[in-house]
């Protein structure tokens, strides 16, 4: 594990917290304020109050490495008050919620974060999988439909393009580029979206390849929609897909690797990034992937299935540690091992799409936020996953946030001290 945390560039333990946060009556603050802690090191959780009144308050303790929840209710004597102490004798993950009838205050703990291995065995076969996936993805002959996109902006293209795919969709997103870019002069940036059909957040627009696009002196910019979609269509379109063919998409194909719905989004990945890679503009050097919950996990997915991914900027990332309940932690999203498919079928198809495993040994700069109080994508399945990797880390762990930023008082010092700082680095590195 050493070699693992010499990798590391920095995880941020310097954030500091007020003892109340403007418009906040309940507060929980803990020994170290990062929320991360060494084995051995001892941790305290005070809960504060602003104005103490006459109703109770619900104290709940969610163990993430064994599912074990506590609660009790209190009432309190003054304005603080002592709810949870104890030594790290190890790995261990905690969430900790005070609740009253009118306002929600949760903090986030983690020790020995690197110590986090993957619940599910690496397949001997997963490499071989992978390249006879690409092979075959490779051996069938590239076509591209182009349709041009209006665009108000001088100097710049965009063009919504379709890509055939070995499986089962094609790739489809917004391409967009500057239109006099010199040959091998350009970074690459593949966008990617989070879990959903027919949210703002799911689909693929012009606007989001141009914004990139711009950055620095340009950039080849494809914004990818997960599921090989058609983009721009009437409302309606997107509502049937959600309804219909992609209703629970990510529990299709469970007992199978060839028809898991991870396999073709995984392989729209490689596609798209084989066509970008194919752009005379490209530098031969720079290629970054961005995205979101599900769009984190492609994010990370694409590094280690295209090892010419350079960096990498992941936010709370799901498919991360697909075995993490085998290993007695909570599941991360997409939850297999949580539907009622054949145990020994899913064991035998999961860990191939595992990000985990994916990861392995990769090599790129990672930039990943971390939510010690997310339940969607733990922060232990996230950590499983990174410390896999080999290249340098920068991570964001943020004990306040959830899967969403659910506690608005703390949104500026989020956007100040997590959101910029992930921002500069994308604007840094396509200078």
């Amino acid at each position: 594990m050493q070699s693992l945390r010499l990798f590391v560039l920095t995880i941020f333990t310097s954030l500091w917290f007020p003892t109340f946060v403007s418009g906040q009556n309940l507060f929980l603050k803990q020994t170290n304020e990062s929320g991360i802690y060494k084995k051995g090191e001892k941790i305290e959780v005070k809960l504060f109050v602003k104005n103490p009144g006459t109703d109770s308050t619900v104290i709940k303790i969610l163990k993430i490495d064994n599912g074990q929840t506590t609660q009790k209710n209190v009432r309190f004597q003054g304005d603080t008050m002592v709810v949870y102490q104890a030594i790290f004798d190890g790995s261990a993950s905690l969430i900790f919620e005070a609740k009253t009838r009118n306002e929600t205050a949760s903090i986030g703990a983690i020790a020995e974060p690197g110590k986090y291995l993957p619940g599910l065995k690496r397949p001997d076969d997963f490499d071989r999988f992978w390249k006879e996936e690409k092979k075959a993805l490779r051996a069938l002959p590239v076509s591209v439909k182009s349709v041009p996109v209006k665009v108000t902006e001088p100097g710049y293209s965009c063009s919504d393009l379709e890509i055939n795919c070995t499986g089962p969709k094609p790739a489809r997103g917004y391409f967009a580029k500057p239109e006099s870019a010199k040959p091998k002069s350009l970074p690459i940036v593949l966008y990617v979206h989070a879990a959903g059909v027919k949210g703002s957040w799911c689909r693929s627009e012009p606007g989001n390849a141009l914004n990139f696009a711009k950055m620095g002196k340009g950039a080849l910019c494809f914004d990818l929609n997960a599921h090989g979609m058609l983009n721009g269509q009437p409302e309606e379109y997107y509502t049937n897909l959600e309804n219909g063919e992609l209703k629970n998409y990510f529990q299709q194909g469970l007992e199978s690797r060839s028809d898991y719905y991870f396999r073709g989004m995984y392989l729209r990945l490689i596609r798209t990034l084989d066509f970008l890679e194919s752009q005379p503009e490209w530098d031969g050097k720079r290629i970054l992937v961005l995205g979101e919950s599900q769009g984190g996990g492609q994010a990370l997915a694409a590094a280690g299935l295209d090892h010419r991914v350079s960096a990498v900027v992941a936010t709370v990332p799901a498919m991360c540690d697909l075995g993490a309940n085998l290993a007695v932690r909570k599941e991360t999203f997409p939850y297999p091992f949580s539907t009622k498919n054949n145990k020994e079928k899913m064991m035998a198809t999961v860990p191939y799409f595992d990000v985990a495993h994916l990861l392995k040994g990769v090599k790129a700069t990672i930039v990943v936020e971390i939510g010690l109080i997310d339940v969607t994508c733990p922060a232990t399945s996230i950590y499983a996953t990174i410390n896999q990797a080999k290249g340098k880390k920068i991570v964001y762990a943020v004990p306040y946030r959830g899967h969403h930023q659910e506690q608005p008082a703390y949104q500026k010092i989020w956007e100040r001290t997590v959101y910029k700082p992930k921002e500069d680095f994308v604007r840094e590195y396509l200078k």
